[in-house]
């Protein structure tokens, strides 16, 4: 099978690759562009480990075809603290102990980034609504949700 040349940007960074018609976006992040936040958990896009957003929209890599983002934009959590300043959702997360054995951890910040992106005042309802299309099975979501909320405020100012 011939590879393809691909050609995006992450985190702001134009990049080229060589890829399969049918590799993943995640396997070219993680194994191409050694970006390796997004994690692999199921493979069918029903954990959220492997979430990052693609031109502004939360996306589980894991579904994405590497040759669907030819000339588009990708975000992944690597993007996220900037100048190693840590962005306010990192902190949090950090704070709060929203985190524990850190698989699910990138896709909930990416995702989290997405949701304050749109909506900087959501309500807790609102942040377990969007977030349910990631899982974990270690800190039982209320210290995500309490980190999601801190940060949003801590963001808007309040």
């Amino acid at each position: 099978m011939s590879k393809i040349h691909l050609t995006t940007t992450v985190n702001g960074d134009a990049v080229e690759a060589l890829v399969e018609a049918d590799e993943t976006l995640l396997d070219v992040l993680r194994n191409q562009l050694a970006l390796t936040g997004a994690k692999e958990g199921c493979g069918s896009g029903d954990c959220g480990a492997c979430s990052v957003t693609l031109d502004g929209r939360l996306v589980c890599s894991c579904l994405v075809l590497a040759v669907e983002t030819q000339g588009r934009r990708v975000e992944t959590v690597e993007g996220m603290a900037k100048g190693g300043v840590l962005h306010p959702l990192q902190q949090k997360f950090l704070e709060l102990s929203a985190l524990q054995c850190g698989i699910c951890t990138p896709g909930f910040l990416v995702a989290a980034r997405a949701l304050l992106e749109k909506n900087p005042d959501p309500t807790e309802t609102e942040v377990r609504y969007w977030l349910a299309g990631n899982l974990c099975r270690c800190t039982g979501y209320d210290k995500i949700v309490r980190a999601v909320m801190d940060a949003a405020a801590e963001m808007r100012g309040a």
